[in-house]
Formats: C-alpha cells, sequence, structure tokens
C-alpha cells in the first residue's frame, strides 16, 4: 500500500456516501410511495387511492429510520474531535 493512499479508508468512505447518499433518500421515497398508493387500473385519475393502516405505519417506520440516520451523522460530525 501506497504511503499517501489509504485504501481501507478510501473503502470506508465509499461505502458510507453511498448508503447515505443514494440509501437514505431510496427509503425516503419508499416511504413517500407507501402514503400515496398508485391509483386503480379503470378508475378516474382524481379517484386517488388512501394509504392503508399498514402503509401508514411501515411509512412512519421508514420515515423513524431516516430520521434517525440524519440525527446519527449529526451527532458524529458534533462529537468528532
Amino acid at each position: 500500500m501506497n504511503s499517501w493512499i489509504n485504501l481501507d479508508a478510501i473503502w470506508r468512505i465509499v461505502v458510507v456516501g453511498l448508503l447515505t447518499g443514494a440509501g437514505l433518500p431510496a427509503l425516503f421515497a419508499l416511504g413517500l410511495r407507501l402514503l400515496n398508493p398508485a391509483p386503480l387500473p379503470g378508475r378516474p385519475a382524481t379517484d386517488r387511492p388512501t394509504a392503508g393502516p399498514l402503509g401508514r405505519t411501515l411509512a412512519g417506520l421508514i420515515f423513524a429510520v431516516v430520521l434517525a440516520a440524519i440525527g446519527w451523522g449529526v451527532s458524529v460530525i458534533v462529537n468528532h474531535r
């Protein structure tokens, strides 16, 4: 390994960057999709179905995970010494 390039650190940065940069927005989008289901075929576009109790519960859990990850990230940045 080169003394100028720490490949282990680069690998960790890439993994965390992909998880937070793509994973959290994807989870958030999934939560939004659970709250707004697709319209039923053959029905007018104005007749939008609403999320059921399971969809709301899963969306709430997903949003809680996203908020927890954001809070963890902020705490890591604030407490870094």
